[in-house]
């Protein structure tokens, strides 16, 4: 009897294919259910953004106010703002973090180049570790004028 069994190829022939088809349609289909959950998960983000008080300053040292909002404008507290020179300069990169209100101060001693009226200090905002906020799209520059 196990001779027999060993020479019907039968048995074999169309098992394989089938189980191989079986798996690759469920592996497709996991895929695209695990994609569409995480995807409904990336929905649930909310962008952050940073209105700064004054926008517009001449060179030299002073204090910028910077308030965090989330999409519906609401205060968010936590995130750290970050200012960095764009076509104005400053020393370095000056951070704060947000408070209660969302509302965080930061110090920089702006400078224009040489010949330059104008220039920006560029403005970033890091969300609150392990929030769903993000930080996706640009924010508004703070604009250096020459007095």
């Amino acid at each position: 009897m196990l001779d027999t069994f060993r020479s019907d190829t039968r048995a074999i022939e169309g098992l394989p294919v089938r189980l191989v088809v079986a798996l690759v349609v469920g592996v497709a289909s996991m895929s695209v259910m695990l994609n569409m959950l995480s995807g409904v998960q990336g929905l649930a983000t909310s962008e952050l953004d940073v209105k700064p008080t004054p926008d517009v300053v001449g060179p030299g040292a002073q204090d910028l106010d910077f308030t965090v909002v989330d999409h519906e404008g609401d205060p968010v507290e936590g995130a750290t703002v970050i200012v960095k020179s764009g076509t104005a300069e400053i020393d370095g990169v000056a951070t704060a973090k947000t408070g209660g209100g969302g509302a965080a101060t930061v110090h920089v001693d702006a400078e224009l180049g040489a010949n330059r009226e104008d220039g920006t200090l560029v403005v970033d905002v890091k969300p609150p570790a392990g929030s769903s906020f993000v930080d996706r799209r640009e924010n508004t520059n703070v604009l250096v004028v020459q007095d």
